[in-house]
C-alpha cells in the first residue's frame, strides 16, 4: 500500500476536529480542536494529512525538538525531529497502516537529514507503542511526567551507512 503525506490545510480543520472527537482519538489526544490557521503556518511543526488512494485517514506531525524552551527531547542532536500521529478513521485501525506510514515518514525525515526521530506516547497506549516499535523506534527510558503529561520516551536513529568492504570480508 502506498501512502502520501500532504500538508494539512484550512480545509482539513473540520475533518481533524471530527477525528479528535472520536473516542479512539480523544482518549490520547486533546479532544478540543486545537488546529488554527496560525498553527498550520508555524514553521516549527509540519502537519500532514496521511492518505491512501487520495483518501485522508490519518494525521501526522513532525516538529523541531529544539523549537521550544525545555522540551523533553532537547538533549537530542540538532536536526532531530519529534513525531505524533493518529488514525482518524476507526475502520483503518488494526490493519497495519500505522507502522507502515510511520516508517514511510521516518525514511523521509532521515533522507532529509534528521539524525534522530523521537516520539512520546502515553505509557498506557499499547497500540501506539507497538506501532512505533514495528516502525523502528525503541524505548529509551522509563515513563516520566512532562509539561504535556506522562510520556514513554522512544527514539529511532538513522542507521549508519553499510561499509561494503566490511560486508565482503
Amino acid at each position: 500500500m502506498r501512502y502520501s503525506f500532504r500538508p494539512a490545510a484550512l480545509g482539513d480543520l473540520e475533518t481533524l476536529a471530527d477525528w479528535q472527537r472520536r473516542p479512539h482519538v480523544a482518549r490520547w489526544w486533546d479532544s478540543a480542536p486545537n488546529f488554527t490557521e496560525d498553527e498550520l503556518a508555524n514553521p516549527r511543526v509540519a502537519r500532514w494529512m496521511v492518505e491512501t488512494e487520495a483518501n485522508a485517514f490519518a494525521f501526522m506531525q513532525d516538529y523541531d525538538v529544539h523549537g521550544w524552551s525545555q522540551h523533553h527531547f532537547d538533549y537530542l542532536p540538532q536536526g532531530s525531529r519529534g513525531i505524533d500521529q493518529f488514525i482518524g478513521l476507526p475502520d483503518m485501525i488494526g490493519c497495519g497502516h500505522g507502522p507502515r506510514f510511520i516508517a514511510d515518514r521516518l525514511n523521509s525525515l532521515f533522507n532529509d537529514g534528521a539524525p534522530v526521530i523521537a516520539t512520546d506516547p502515553h505509557p498506557d497506549n499499547a497500540r501506539a507503542i507497538a506501532a512505533y516499535k514495528k516502525s523502528g523506534f525503541r524505548v529509551v527510558g522509563n515513563p516520566r511526567p512532562t509539561q504535556l503529561g506522562i510520556i514513554l520516551p522512544m527514539e529511532a536513529h538513522r542507521s549508519p551507512p553499510v561499509d561494503a568492504r566490511r560486508v565482503l570480508n
